[in-house]
């Protein structure tokens, strides 16, 4: 073999090296996984951080990010996956207001994602939406368990004239046009604008573990529910949207690494509301770290 033949074949054998390289690395690409700034947030981006990094791929957190930040990150291509709720998607990304069901705010979601690039993937059992909390002595006194329950009995101590039933809100809520007043009108029940306390969202739990309050606007699967021993009213004629949360993907990222859908899917089946407002209590009132938690939650779900 002549010297130039061997340069030739070496040119081709480190070509050939190089190619193959590039393609090993389109598939073990850097996975940029982004969160907002809340602990709920923080706990499922750094789960399936830790997650995806046991499964073999390289990842890159960046959380603790504002909603229509993080939402633009990711249509940009800034991030490549993230967890978001129908409900957002559907009112604040979208502008719709329409009353659906929770499956078909899921479709209707999935379907205006998907020519913008975005896939979303199985919906998990988590439903972190809007929800009414009472503490759960007060609750127990006057057998409410529902928010008709609590319309009944507002009605019934007004009809008496009992004393004033307490309720706080945060100021978005108690204007907007699906807040506090059409709410009512489902219901049937009304305050006076004297019962009607506008504050802080965290100030209202706090309200509500020391009684200064007869009922509060909370979030189904905030930590505070627990470890304050409030007792969450349901929705039964379902006013509030769905918010499932869901792991949403850029779909060029699903089309380069085939089994990531799977593994994100897996992920989503291990979490649900009771699970999730556990975990968002060890970190908020126990003050255990998000990391630790996270992985602590992989490990008994056998995800790792």
């Amino acid at each position: 073999m002549t010297s130039k033949t061997i340069v030739k074949t070496a040119l081709c054998a480190l070509a050939m090296g190089l190619a193959l390289f590039g393609t090993a690395g389109a598939q073990a690409q850097n996975l940029v996984i982004g969160g907002k700034n809340f602990t709920e947030q923080l706990l499922l981006s750094d789960m399936t951080a830790q997650y995806l990094r046991a499964k073999g791929y390289d990842t890159e957190l960046k959380n603790g990010l504002g909603t229509t930040l993080m939402r633009s990150a990711l249509e940009s291509g800034q991030l490549d996956i993230v967890w978001d709720y129908t409900g957002t998607a559907l009112i604040v990304y979208n502008h719709i207001e329409d009353k659906l069901d929770p499956e078909q705010i899921y479709q209707k979601v999935k379907a205006l994602d998907a020519p913008r690039g975005l896939a979303w993937l199985n919906e998990s059992g988590l439903n972190n939406t809007y929800a009414f909390a009472m503490p759960r002595k007060l609750a127990e006194q006057y057998g409410i368990h529902t928010l008709q329950d609590l319309a009944d009995r507002i009605n019934a101590d007004d009809r008496e004239g009992g004393k004033p039933h307490l309720m706080g809100v945060d100021y978005e809520f108690a204007s907007r046009p699906d807040g506090l007043g059409p709410m009512q009108d489902l219901y049937g029940f009304r305050l006076e604008r004297s019962e009607v306390k506008q504050m802080d969202p965290g100030l209202v739990y706090t309200a509500l573990k020391n009684e200064q309050l007869f009922v509060g606007l909370t979030y189904a699967s905030d930590g505070r529910i627990k470890g304050f021993d409030l007792q969450l009213l349901d929705d039964d004629k379902g006013y509030f949207a769905a918010y499932k949360a869901t792991p949403v993907v850029r779909q060029d990222i699903l089309d380069k690494n085939p089994a990531l859908a799977g593994q994100l899917n897996a992920l989503a089946a291990k979490i649900d509301t009771a699970t999730m407002t556990e975990l968002n209590k060890r970190v908020d009132i126990d003050q255990e770290p998000v990391a630790k938690v996270a992985a602590d939650f992989l490990k008994q779900a056998g995800l790792i």
